[in-house]
């Protein structure tokens, strides 16, 4: 293990085996770059659940100036316009580049691409492969791609625990398998580790999402922003599974409507409808849950009976459940899917701290804003990998020496986690739940347990959503319901949090009144 592993020396590190990380990897070829994947590549990303497709401006009525508008419209206010603007007009050629590398995305009979409808989008501009499918098709590509690339050293079954750093620039990487600790030196390092959807107990992320990369940027040095910002997409499959199934957008783009027990269509009178941004959706369907109701999303007339050739995925685990969605309702419920906040980056990557870049959903771009526009994700991850990958390429690549590591942190367990952030940070929030959270996780993210790193980044979302008293975007007070006439960034250490969180331990504890459903 010694020879092989000084032998990847000095080579940059990519962390995470997603569509961020698999992308970068490949973008950075013919240079040798090293690529860690905890689990075997697809097993725990998110990308491979991703039924929407991406978004980019590919049909004749559409242009990059009117998705450019629909992401700042959604974003509420934080995104940042320039960023949005080089993202969204790079969006067309990262899809032609997919598909060079063997993505089947769906054309119609003419060839042209067959453009789905999501919330919040003023044109079908959105790009899918095999139907519902889109996630696995681009992972299946991605995986073959970098297991025959000849320059990328996967090690798959490694897990990175650590980032050593010393002022403030990274020297090595400390990483865990079955055989024990190592070291990979290097001063160039990339965190594509995905989002926080398994610090949550309902989820449409893998369970092993649950912030690693959040942890190893925050516990370097990294500032951190927008973490208070968390989608909640409002029609996860109602059931025991988890991840919780996604029902995608696109079954209510192609008409499909939302209903109660009693068969009213309760979303008819806003704007937008059921195609709404996806805060608001979500918000109304778990106001109809906290009384009582259950709700169902009712594709029956539209998609009808094509429901099954259209979403054979969805078609095929609501058949397990009993459900046949052309002639029964689908029950739905709100569930954590993806996390706007993020390790603060620079438009080609860069972080705070020398040698660190991020990619994908553990960074934040400022593309999302406060609430990211359907269909967004997976673009920008790959169209920023690119970029990234250049970042990379150019900076410096001097030999480092890391210092001896230490004793590993076990590996992490976010079960204890789950319960506290579901009921203090869930879809409604308010100033007692916050705290309760905060009270609750302070202890754990200071101790050397399985559950620390997940508590760690558990205080940071807790008390960057204890500061912002407003309602914006994914993040809802309900004790702040109005937003404010400025719209700010959040910006955020690790000191600064725990010691914000050490301030509010130290006050008396309000009593604790639970919004959940």
């Amino acid at each position: 293990m010694s020879m092989e592993i000084s032998a990847l020396a000095d080579r940059p590190v990519i962390i995470g085996g997603g569509a961020a990380g698999l992308m970068t990897a490949l973008q950075m070829a013919p240079e040798p770059v090293v690529l860690l994947s905890k689990a075997p590549l697809g097993a725990e990303a998110s990308s491979l659940w991703a039924q929407g497709g991406l978004a980019a401006a590919m049909g004749r009525d559409d242009d990059p100036a009117l998705h450019v508008a629909d992401t700042l419209s959604a974003g509420a206010g934080l995104c940042d316009e320039a960023i949005v603007r080089r993202i969204v007009h790079a969006a067309p050629a990262a899809v032609e580049h997919l598909a060079r590398l063997g993505v089947a995305f769906d054309r119609r009979a003419d060839g042209g691409w067959r453009l789905g409808l999501e919330a919040a989008h003023s044109r079908n501009r959105i790009v899918h492969a095999t139907g519902d499918g889109t996630g696995r098709e681009i992972m299946r590509a991605l995986i073959a791609a970098v297991r025959r690339c000849p320059s990328i050293t996967l090690l798959e079954g490694v897990e990175a625990r650590s980032l050593i750093v010393e002022d403030n620039s990274i020297q090595g990487v400390i990483a865990v398998n079955k055989q024990g600790q190592f070291v990979i030196e290097t001063a160039r390092a990339v965190l594509a580790t995905g989002g926080i959807g398994g610090l949550f107990l309902e989820s449409t992320n893998p369970g092993g999402c649950y912030g690693q990369g959040l942890a190893l940027a925050a516990r370097a040095g990294a500032r951190l922003s927008d973490l208070e910002f968390v989608q909640f997409h409002p029609t996860a499959f109602d059931g025991p599974s988890r991840p919780m199934p996604l029902v995608t957008e696109a079954v209510r783009g192609d008409g499909a409507i939302l209903i109660d027990d009693s068969g009213e269509r309760f979303m008819a009178d806003q704007p937008g409808a059921e195609l709404a941004p996806r805060d608001i959706v979500a918000r109304a369907v778990w106001r109809r849950r906290a009384e009582g109701q259950r709700v169902f999303l009712d594709a029956r007339k539209h998609p009808g009976a094509d429901f099954a050739k259209r979403y054979p995925v969805i078609s095929a685990f609501c058949k397990m459940a009993g459900i046949d969605p052309a002639t029964d309702p689908i029950p739905v419920r709100p569930a954590v899917h993806y996390h706007m906040g993020g390790i603060a980056v620079d438009i080609e990557g860069r972080s705070t701290v020398e040698g660190l870049w991020a990619c994908g959903e553990v960074s934040r771009t400022g593309l999302h804003g406060a609430n990211r526009l359907a269909s967004n994700s997976l673009m920008e991850a790959i169209v920023c990998a690119q970029w990234v990958a250049g970042s990379v390429k150019s900076a410096s690549r001097a030999s480092v020496k890391a210092r001896a590591a230490g004793a590993p942190m076990p590996a992490s367990d976010p079960s204890a986690v789950r319960p506290i952030l579901s009921q203090g940070l869930g879809v409604l929030r308010e100033r007692h739940g916050i705290e309760h959270a905060i009270r609750s996780l302070y202890p754990i993210a200071n101790g050397r347990t399985a559950a620390a790193d997940p508590a760690l980044v558990g205080v940071m979302i807790a008390v960057a959503a204890w500061r912002r008293e407003e309602s914006r975007g994914g993040h809802y007070r309900s004790d702040f319901p109005d937003i404010l006439p400025a719209a700010e960034s959040s910006s955020i250490s690790l000191v600064e949090a725990l010691g914000t969180a050490c301030e509010i331990l130290e006050t008396e504890p309000l009593s604790f009144g639970s919004v959940q459903p």
